[in-house]
């Protein structure tokens, strides 16, 4: 099986997003991650003489790169500047460049107001400089895709002029997202025909959503590289994501990749948390519910044999099926989630409570596997009090001065009281409520994501809604809890009691 090399540009090409800006702690561990753990072939992690900022992020990058004898899998975007972009590689340690190049006529003449002749002798003055400086240099064809198309001249011209220079890869990118799979094949095939030597990768962007099926097709193509960013990161619509790509490859083509999969849901995690994009709960792979069954039909046929699996199962990327609790519910979807949660009722009583969660779902309420325990409790008196209870608390936040928090909790008829200070109201209740858990021999699982939404239009009054993810590290188990209240503290302090009476 041919094996595909992946390069991942999330910190270059994936931080060209919309409000997107990593701190050089986050390009250090997004960096640590994905060639250590996801086990990506090379990482391209900045643009050449961007800022002081990035430069300090390379530098770091690269002294844990030479201490895990990484260096050679790190690159950055250079420009055709002659020894403006070498010396600035060099002064990081960096050792491989991927240099922008105008890919089609217009650009060329256009944007750069130079001859096809004069951009090849500006191009070769600087990877000749480089290659002297024991520099590898990869290359972008910049606007390959209308190159290709409108000035396919201009393109085998610049190709036969670079096969004759020390170049290791040419780099074929869809700049503006224009090619569909079957324009892909078509072009990048021609290519790989004319030149069967050349080592060509691809770069996808994602306008018309087929940045994964244009991935694809490139690589039956016979290209022997594929560009990524984690969760489709990128300007505009963004590029082909890494983790559809790397389920497509090893789906659908006679070829492998070195990526654990296992890895993929983390780094995406994390993209999203360092980023602050969240992505939408329908994305392929890392999305929410996309291991979430709904309908009843298909939690039966689960149930029954797999009957409605592919092989996108859960387990394969350290994830786990679920089963939606709403009005299109059936009996195997409560089934599956009373067993989840280790909860035996008797079979009236699972068509009693059914019957309330389709009745709840015609009302747009959501039920979770989460929230069950506590519709149990309330419909069939299961025990009569919750052991843990907040009795009091008391929230004071001053203008430049830290909140203060006065709480007042019972564990099993023991009352007991905290008080704290934090950086705002619910930090200072946590700090407050750890105290008391404390004293009680309980633990708290580590707070991984924390989500406050209001309804569409809503008001200074509105109902907000409170939801926070907790892993226990133990289990490496995450469980999720959610209150609505009219304050937000209060609904981020009512899904914290709820979680503590979960465990």
């Amino acid at each position: 099986m041919n094996t595909i090399e992946i390069m991942d540009t999330t910190l270059r090409d994936g931080e060209q997003m919309q409000n997107v800006s990593y701190t050089p702690e986050e390009k250090l561990t997004l960096s640590k991650i994905l060639l250590s753990e996801v086990k990506v072939d090379r990482l391209e992690v900045t643009s050449a003489r961007v800022s002081e900022g990035e430069k300090k992020a390379v530098l770091k990058m690269i002294e844990w790169a030479k201490e895990a004898d990484l260096v050679d899998k790190f690159e950055i975007l250079s420009f055709v500047d002659k020894d403006k972009s070498v010396k600035w590689a060099q002064s990081l340690g960096i050792t491989r460049l991927n240099l922008l190049t105008k890919g089609s006529y217009k650009h060329c003449t256009e944007q750069l107001k130079k001859t096809p002749k004069q951009h090849i002798e500006a191009i070769t003055e600087t990877i000749l400089y480089a290659h002297d400086c024991e520099i590898d240099i990869n290359i972008y064809l910049e606007d390959f895709s209308n190159g290709i198309k409108t000035s396919p001249d201009y393109v085998h011209t610049l190709i036969e002029a670079l096969i004759q220079l020390p170049v290791q890869r040419i780099m074929l990118p869809d700049t503006l997202g224009i090619f569909n799979p079957f324009e892909t094949y078509e072009y990048v095939s021609t290519l790989v025909k004319a030149y069967p030597k050349v080592h060509f990768d691809f770069h996808a962007h994602n306008d018309y959503g087929l940045g994964t099926a244009n991935a694809l097709a490139a690589i039956k193509a016979g290209v022997k590289g594929i560009h990524t960013t984690v969760n489709g990161m990128g300007e505009r619509a963004g590029n082909s994501a890494l983790d559809e790509v790397v389920a497509g490859i090893k789906d659908f083509l006679s070829c492998d990749v070195g990526v654990d999969e296992k890895k993929l849901y983390k780094i995406s995690k994390m993209v999203e948390m360092f980023s602050g994009q969240r992505m939408a709960n329908t994305k392929p792979i890392y999305g929410k519910n996309v291991f979430t069954q709904t309908a009843g039909i298909h939690a039966d046929g689960d149930k029954k044999g797999n009957l409605y699996g592919n092989r996108l199962v859960p387990e394969r990327f350290d994830r786990k099926r679920k089963y939606a609790l709403g009005k299109l519910s059936g009996k195997a979807n409560l089934e599956m989630s009373l067993k989840e949660l280790s909860i035996e009722l008797t079979k009236e009583e699972q068509q009693v409570l059914l019957h309330k969660i389709v009745e709840m779902g015609d009302k747009k309420e959501v039920i979770t596997t989460e929230d069950l325990p506590y519709l149990i409790s309330d419909m069939f008196e299961m025990p009569a009090k919750i052991p843990f209870q907040l009795l009091h608390c008391s929230i004071n936040s001053t203008h430049e001065l830290k909140s203060v928090v006065a709480i007042q909790c019972s564990y099993h008829n023991k009352i007991m009281d905290a008080y704290a200070h934090g950086d705002g109201g619910y930090d200072a209740f946590m700090t407050a409520l750890k105290e008391i858990l404390k004293k009680c021999h309980i633990s708290i699982p580590q707070l991984v994501d924390y989500e406050v939404t209001i309804p569409p239009g809503g008001k200074t009054d509105a109902l907000v809604q409170a939801v926070i993810a907790w892993q226990f590290k133990r289990e490496k188990t995450i469980l999720t809890t959610r209150a609505v209240n009219r304050d937000q503290n209060m609904a981020a302090i009512e899904a914290t009691i709820k979680m503590i009476n979960l465990m």
